[in-house]
């Protein structure tokens, strides 16, 4: 099982992913990318499509139970591996969590109007570089 492939299910599994072109966007890549990987996984019995509620080609991406248990496995060992490499680095995997989780949901929130730094916008230091 490739990482891009584990990506792919858990990403329809975890974070609601559930079309083939909602995947696409998430692993910004193809819609025709996707659709052959999406292929690959059906023949391997670990994920599911049904069509859309609107018919079409917007199909509807599931995991199947198989698909379910490889990402509950493979994922746990990763953040296993993910907690033991922050602990080599001395970095607590709870404060870890803590930081990732505020990162996260400011990259979800629209930035405040006239707030330059979160629109991307560079920003001027006291000393009239930028940061």
């Amino acid at each position: 099982m490739s990482y891009s492939r584990f990506l792919a299910l858990y990403l329809v599994g975890s974070e609601g992913a559930d079309t083939q072109r909602a995947l696409a966007d998430r692993l910004g890549v193809t819609e025709p990318s996707v659709s052959r990987m999406v292929r690959v996984l059906v023949d391997a019995g670990l994920l599911e499509t049904m069509p859309g509620p609107r018919g079409g080609n917007r199909n509807r991406l599931r995991l199947t139970a198989d698909g379910e248990l490889l990402v509950a496995r493979w994922g746990t060992i990763l953040e296993e591996r993910l907690a033991s490499l922050l602990e080599a680095a001395g970095v607590s995997y709870r404060a870890y969590l803590t930081h990732t989780k505020r990162l996260l949901a400011a990259l979800e929130t629209p930035p405040a109007a006239g707030d330059r730094r979160l629109a991307g916008e560079p920003t001027s230091s006291p000393d009239g570089s930028h940061a």
